[in-house]
């Protein structure tokens, strides 16, 4: 059993030492666990000993380990490599001429596929994400936003967008990518979503996942089909015999092999984590670090105030302090790995 109790003898125990990574934002640690699986894999490949096989069967647990996290069922969700990927086949479901309504500011791997869908005469509308369910009309068809914002670290409203979407039949899209792994919201409920683990699931960068709501499945089009959209890839290796997966596993792509053991170890260790106790820890810490900064409370990982002109990310840097600079604003963001010595370090650093 996993010791999820939020101290130097808990989370960090998971964790080889890195003092000062204050930058789950821009890519998680491994764990001890991944760490091994993915050198395993390096001494398996090297001995001319892979199979092909059981990193099918890998790949399949890694699915079933996200949904779990996720708060989904095995069968609503499709495995690929990358964020904006898997946002494209989501794209395929905007009817022509309609109007998507993303938020202001969001990553461009997020919104970049809608803005493709000119030539439909689909419109892309951005708004504030504070004011995304205000700004939600008749005429909207998809609401796309990130649950977390990457570069202020802003947590959208998730039930009031949805709440107002519903209202006027909009589907939603959702990125999880900055959000789950500490935020404990899941999947279920948003039409679609998108979500890279090499940020707070802590998994090696090269697996995203996708979930689709059910019923809804017929709304995509593959775009990316090929032999791992089948529900029996072996048997749909060559063309005369390629049906689709009943269910969202006609989105998947082949997986990365090189980053699979690593994937499901990370993700193995979030399963079995307390999500309300990793929230608590992460909050606990940023919490700390607001205060010292003297900004006001807030309710999220990611901590960012204005630094244009990047001093207060140099003196950071200076102090050994792994860190962020995004859109104007110093970045920092607190993880399983971190303790009350990392913030120490950033009063150091900062001369707080």
């Amino acid at each position: 059993m996993i010791d999820t109790a939020p101290s130097v003898h808990g989370f960090q125990q998971h964790f080889d030492p890195a003092p000062g990574y204050l930058s789950a934002c821009t890519g998680g640690l491994p764990s001890r666990t991944t760490t091994r699986a993915m050198r395993e894999f390096l001494d398996i490949w090297a001995g001319g000993r892979l199979n092909t096989h059981a990193l099918g069967e890998q790949a399949e647990r890694c699915v079933a380990l996200f949904a779990r996290i996720a708060g989904v069922t095995t069968d609503r969700v499709a495995m690929g490599s990358q964020v904006s990927q898997l946002t494209s086949v989501v794209a395929t479901a905007v009817p022509d001429g309609a109007e998507v309504l993303c938020a202001a500011g969001d990553f461009a791997s997020l919104t970049h596929p809608f803005e493709q869908l000119a030539h439909r005469g689909v419109r892309v509308r951005y708004a504030p994400v504070s004011e995304l369910a205000a700004a939600i009309r008749p005429e909207t068809a998809f609401v796309v936003f990130s649950l977390v914002q990457s570069a202020t670290g802003e947590v959208a409203d998730a039930a009031a967008i949805t709440a107002a979407a519903a209202a006027v039949g909009a589907r939603t899209c959702v990125d999880l990518t900055q959000s789950l792994g500490w935020l404990p919201i899941g999947a279920e409920s948003f039409d679609y979503t998108v979500c890279h683990a090499y940020k707070w699931l802590c998994a090696p960068r090269g697996t995203a996942f996708l979930t689709v709501r059910d019923g809804l499945d017929d709304t995509l089009t593959p775009l990316a089909a090929g032999w791992c959209s089948a529900d029996d890839i072996w048997s749909s290796c060559y063309a005369g015999h390629t049906p689709l997966a009943a269910g969202a596993g006609r989105f998947s792509v082949s997986p990365a092999w090189p980053v699979l053991g690593g994937t499901e170890a990370a993700l193995q260790l979030f399963a079995e984590l307390d999500p309300h106790a990793v929230h608590a820890h992460n909050l606990r810490l940023a919490g700390a670090a607001r205060a010292l900064l003297g900004l006001a409370p807030g309710d999220s990982a990611i901590v960012t105030w204005a630094d244009p002109d990047g001093a207060d990310l140099a003196a950071m840097q200076r102090a050994g302090i792994v860190a962020s600079g995004r859109a104007g604003n110093a970045r920092v963001s607190f993880h399983l790995w971190n303790t009350d010595d990392d913030v120490a370090l950033l009063r150091t650093a900062l001369g707080r």
